[in-house]
C-alpha cells in the first residue's frame, strides 16, 4: 500500500502561481512512477503531468506545457507541481497518483493508488 497526501491547492489569481505538493508513505517510494491528474466540474479527470523513478524523465499535457513542472525527492518521498501562469480554466481538484512501474504513464487507470485531492481555483 501507498499513501498520497496533497497540499499547496488554493485560490490565485489569473497568472499567479502554486505549488503542489504530494507526500507519499508506505512502499519504497523510487519503485513507483508518480503523475498529477486533475478533474474540473463537469469532466472528465485528465493527465497533468507525469514522471518516472529517477525524476529525469518527465511527460505533460499539452495544456501544462510550458506552465507547469513536475518533479520529486525520492529522499523526501515526495513529488511537486509547480504551476505558474495559471488560468481560471486550471480550475479543477488536483489528484497525486502512484503507478507501480518505474516508467510513467499518461492513462490514469494505469495508477494503482490516489490521492484525496486538493483544491485550485483561479480566478479572472
Amino acid at each position: 500500500q501507498v499513501q498520497l497526501v496533497e497540499s499547496g491547492g488554493g485560490l490565485v489569481q489569473a497568472g499567479g502561481s502554486l505549488r503542489l505538493s504530494c507526500a507519499a508513505s508506505g512502499r519504497t517510494f523510487n519503485n513507483y512512477a508518480m503523475g498529477w491528474f486533475r478533474r474540473a466540474p463537469g469532466k472528465e479527470r485528465d493527465i497533468v503531468a507525469a514522471i518516472d523513478w529517477t525524476g529525469f524523465t518527465t511527460r505533460y499535457a499539452d495544456s501544462a506545457k510550458g506552465r507547469f513542472a513536475i518533479s520529486r525527492d525520492n529522499a523526501k518521498n515526495m513529488v511537486y507541481l509547480q504551476m505558474n501562469m495559471l488560468k481560471p480554466e486550471d480550475t479543477a481538484v488536483y489528484y497525486c497518483a502512484a503507478r507501480a512501474s518505474r516508467i510513467s504513464s499518461l492513462t490514469a487507470n494505469e495508477y494503482d493508488y490516489w490521492g484525496q485531492g486538493t483544491q485550485v481555483t483561479v480566478s479572472e
